[in-house]
């Protein structure tokens, strides 16, 4: 038998839909695509995907062709954008399920555009690395890139959707020099006659902050799931509300006194790194001091009864502790913090996904 979870991870759909109208509304006039990779950082993409969508953002990004066909499955009908390809992609499944592609590499385009069918072309953003050095086709490689593309385009086998990349978000320096990149690659690509609808850079951080980076579209993540990108401000700070809380129980267990166990441990999500870590409850906080797998001993000098609620981390307030707040604790951010959460952990949804 499996071992028993008793933790939950509580997401809130009316949270997420304000998260999201906060982002369209700071991102206007460009267009928000709002990312749904790793299950929606571990929010579970299929009952967010729909919340995004009524709250705002136009279209949904996540890493690999799956995920995207799952997305399609489910009744999703907007543009779809996936980006991390392999050369066992199902390329041809993406081409049929409008499914559009993000291409880094000459060799991406021409296996991309073998999958197409007559009448269905594929649609590829082309992406320059403007410095991040993760994908995308470097300075000296594009105009050939590019050129490749507008003879596949021309061929009616592809349809250039769109420019796009990622920025390092190293400093303001950095971005700012990379944004200077993207904009003579979109020069380059318009004097070579490739002038595609769509160019987008920004995520997060450069969403947030820097307007001169939003061009058309931002690609919006971490910060939907009230999580900041920034380490001087907190998502609180900046008005976005935590999606996940995740909780558990204290405990009717032999603990040295002064101790009380928690009924959840590393394999539910609780980081073992941390140091200084808290958890709350019936809004005060204790201190952790181990984490065993699937249980947390805190430091109680009160009664606390078995089957108290315990909140890990959520909405910062009440005593609270932030999904923030232990990836400061862990040396980490907080997109680990909520990836890490197991699928094995349920999903509790409430909340009505209705922005107010």
């Amino acid at each position: 038998m499996g071992r028993v979870v008793t933790a939950v991870a509580v997401i809130d759909h009316g949270a997420f839909a304000r998260n999201v109208s906060v982002l369209v509304e700071r991102a206007a006039p460009a267009e928000v695509m709002l990312a749904v990779k790793a299950d929606a950082y571990g929010h579970g993409m299929l009952a967010l995907a729909p919340v995004a969508l009524a709250a705002g953002a136009r279209s949904l990004a996540v890493l690999e062709i799956p995920a995207a066909l799952a997305l399609r499955e489910s009744g999703i009908d907007c543009r779809l954008f996936a980006w991390l390809h392999g050369p066992r992609s199902d390329f041809a499944a993406a081409v049929a399920a409008k499914v559009d592609l993000g291409v880094s590499a000459e060799w991406q385009l021409e296996a991309i555009a073998a999958a197409a069918q007559p009448g269905t072309p594929a649609r590829v953003h082309l992406k320059i690395d403007t410095g991040l050095r993760r994908n995308g086709a470097l300075p000296e490689q594009w105009p050939a890139l590019v050129r490749a593309a507008r003879a596949l385009a021309a061929e009616g086998r592809i349809e250039i959707e769109g420019i796009w990349s990622h920025l390092a978000d190293a400093s303001v320096e950095a971005d700012d020099a990379a944004i200077g990149v993207f904009e003579g690659a979109i020069a380059t690509a318009a004097s070579l006659g490739v002038t595609p609808p769509l160019r987008h850079l920004a995520a997060s951080s450069a969403g947030w902050r820097e307007p001169r980076a939003r061009f058309d579209l931002v690609r919006f993540g971490i910060a939907a799931y009230g999580v900041s990108p920034f380490d001087d401000a907190s998502g609180h700070d900046l008005g976005l509300g935590a999606v996940m809380t995740l909780r558990s129980t204290v405990l009717d267990a032999p603990a040295p006194s002064g101790r009380r166990w928690i009924a959840a441990g590393y394999a539910d999500g609780v980081p073992v790194a941390a140091r200084g870590a808290e958890v709350s409850i019936d809004g005060r906080r204790y201190p952790v001091e181990a984490v065993e797998v699937d249980r947390t001993l805190v430091a109680a000098r009160e009664s606390i009864a078995a089957g108290a609620v315990v909140t890990i981390f959520g909405e910062p307030g009440s005593g609270v502790p932030s999904a923030e707040d232990w990836a400061r604790w862990s040396g980490t951010i907080g997109d680990e913090i909520l990836t890490g959460v197991p699928a094995s952990v349920p999903r509790q949804g409430v909340g009505s996904p209705t922005v107010r």
